[in-house]
């Protein structure tokens, strides 16, 4: 008992216990406040807040989801400079969020989130960190999302390469590319914004390519100013526009993802390379052999005219191994480098596998998810009581917003929360028989779409080839049922009577 006590002095109480400063942890926070509730920590590893957009400073680093939609409906930002808002920017608006909100009291800075283990007597989640401290909350809300572990290949020789290595998340900017030659490995959402910037500096970039990914002009242009001006002005008419772009964004969802129309969202993809690329080799090298829409559909107006320059040459034969100065591929040819970039994306479906996670009667979030991460509407695992999570499995998307599905999941904590802060509940847990039916209606609906069916390998998918990452539908039916937690759905236990 008193060793208990001590342990708890190591840290601080909160109702709430968030886990992350991006959109999720950050728009979780603001929320809380906005209903009345103070009493809750947000745990940042990092000294700055951010996230994703606090991350990732690679040349070129920008939004590929309209700037009116990649923002809090609750605070609209009527200044955004572009059409696709660059890094800077994103991570400004959040500052001013947390600002504006008074966040920052809030947030413990440099305390990394390691695990949790619910304590049943008490129903508290116990929460470590990496540097020993402890935390105990009613409710745990983690916000870490998913593209935030850097993923690296495993490449023979790696270890060996004595010029400068990095990945595109962990930008060196002290290390000068001007003059170098310079290997990009990995053709993702990432690199396809970096590449145009740096091919203009080197003196010769070797881009190795697995697949090719299916592209489409980017519409970005900057937003005049009697146009922001009008925003600040008139009420109304930003959120009238952002409506606007929202049923855009759901029509293309439609545009891609049905079968009859996806021919034809093929036909313009193609034909917008054709337009670019005028070498044959070079474009049937960039021409996918899967349906569009299988892998993230990306956007860019100066990837492909990069890939025209003389100093890049595209390398499809595959990284064979790594030497002391050069890169070896799966023709024997060696390709001597000055530096090596890795744009080789995230630990998506196993994000949550370096965390120690313990609900109800020990049980451990990885034998939970031994055949794959599941949750109830994404957000409530059975055997976790009072344990949320922000964009969980099968919340992500391939055609709108982000930032829509994550506040439509805040709400729905939040009717969660107000009982258990309120002390009318001690703690709610999803029943599992309504955890696996939201499941098997999910997975019914991704097998035959072209996610899984479209001949191509993604980060969509787990080890098993399931997709435990994308939502299968518009996003206005995840906003349908989310509006409020359902009772129906949880093992509810009144407060005290355990």
């Amino acid at each position: 008992m008193v060793q208990e006590q001590a342990r708890e002095q190591r840290g601080e109480r909160a109702s709430v216990v968030i886990v992350g400063t991006g959109f999720s942890g950050l728009g979780m926070a603001i929320r809380l406040k906005q209903a009345g509730i103070h009493d809750f920590l947000v745990l940042e590893k990092s000294g700055g807040l951010g996230g994703t957009w606090r991350d990732n400073t690679y040349p070129g680093c920008a939004c590929d989801v309209p700037s009116l939609m990649y923002s809090f409906s609750f605070e609209q930002n009527p200044a955004w400079s572009r059409l696709f808002a660059e890094q800077h920017e994103i991570s400004d608006y959040l500052r001013h969020c947390a600002d504006k909100y008074r966040i920052h009291e809030h947030i413990r800075y440099g305390t990394e989130f390691t695990g949790a283990e619910f304590d049943e007597d008490s129903a508290t989640w116990r929460i470590s960190t990496a540097d020993g401290t402890e935390y105990v909350a009613r409710a745990l809300v983690s916000g870490l999302g998913a593209l935030h572990i850097p993923s690296y290949p495993e490449i023979t020789g790696l270890d060996s390469f004595q010029g400068e290595v990095f990945h595109s998340a962990q930008w060196n900017h002290d290390y000068d590319l001007t003059g170098k030659r310079v290997a990009v490995i990995g053709t993702g959402a990432s690199a396809i914004q970096f590449v145009p910037r740096i091919a203009e500096q080197v003196e010769r970039l070797h881009l190795f390519q697995r697949t090719p990914p299916w592209i489409q002009p980017k519409p970005d242009r900057a937003v005049p100013e009697r146009v922001r001006r009008w925003f600040r002005r008139v009420p109304g008419l930003q959120r009238l526009a952002r409506a606007g772009v929202y049923w855009l964004l759901e029509a293309r969802f439609l545009a891609v993802f049905s079968q009859r129309l996806r021919p034809w969202s093929e036909r313009l993809s193609k034909q917008y390379l054709r337009s670019v690329v005028k070498d044959p080799e070079l474009r049937a090298a960039l021409t996918p052999d899967y349906a569009i829409g299988c892998k993230r559909i990306l956007l860019s107006s100066d990837y492909y005219p990069a890939l025209n320059r003389d100093n890049v040459d595209l390398i499809t034969s595959g990284v064979h191994e790594v030497r002391e100065r050069s890169v070896v591929t799966g023709d024997g040819a060696e390709h001597p480098v000055d530096a090596i970039v890795f744009g080789t994306g995230f630990h998506v479906t196993d994000a949550f596998d370096h965390l120690d996670i313990v609900g109800r009667e020990g049980r451990k979030l990885q034998d939970a998810w031994r055949d794959g991460m599941e949750a109830y509407l994404g957000i409530t695992v059975s055997g976790f009581p009072n344990l949320f999570f922000l964009l969980g499995p099968n919340t992500g998307l391939g055609h709108n917003s982000v930032v829509f599905m994550i506040e439509s999941q805040i709400n729905y904590v939040l009717s969660c929360l107000r009982p258990i802060c309120r002390d009318a509940i001690d703690h709610l847990d999803v029943r599992q028989q309504v955890q696996d039916d939201f499941n098997r209606e999910i997975q019914g609906k991704l097998t035959g779409e072209v996610w899984s069916q479209g001949g191509c390998r993604s980060w969509y998918l787990d080890e098993n080839g399931i997709n435990r990452t994308v939502w299968p539908g518009g996003t206005w039916r995840y906003w349908l049922r989310t509006r409020k937690a359902d009772p129906a759905d949880y093992e509810i236990v009144a407060r005290g009577r355990r």
